[in-house]
């Protein structure tokens, strides 16, 4: 049974250019894994962690650093859960996440549904 949807879309160098502005948002926003990607993957794995969000039902108090997205050679990006999104998710009875993210042409990408049995 689906529990929530979310899509979120970010324009690469736009994302970019507020990190460079403000460079503890990287700190922040990514888990130590996640902030040395390359500029359109950390977009969209910003976009990815905004979809999940939307997902479940974008609760206040959602910490960005409490969600991973880790991508799996030959397969969909998985999400890797702790805190606060792991209790939200419990608490919705999500047991699985499908995640697609993408980059091209200068912008990143995300779509997520939230599943449980």
């Amino acid at each position: 049974m689906i529990v929530g949807v979310g899509i979120d879309v970010v324009d690469v160098a736009r994302f970019m250019a507020t990190i460079e502005r403000v460079p503890a948002l990287r700190t922040r926003l990514f888990t130590p894994d996640e902030r040395d990607l390359p500029d359109a993957s950390l977009a969209a794995r910003f976009a990815a962690k905004e979809a999940i969000a939307k997902a479940l039902g974008a609760p206040p108090g959602m910490s960005w650093q409490d969600a991973t997205v880790r991508r799996v050679v030959g397969a969909q990006p998985v999400v890797e859960m702790t805190g606060t999104v792991l209790a939200r998710a419990r608490e919705l009875g999500v047991d699985r996440f499908h995640l697609s993210i993408s980059h091209d042409a200068g912008i990143a990408s995300a779509m997520v549904v939230a599943e449980r049995d």
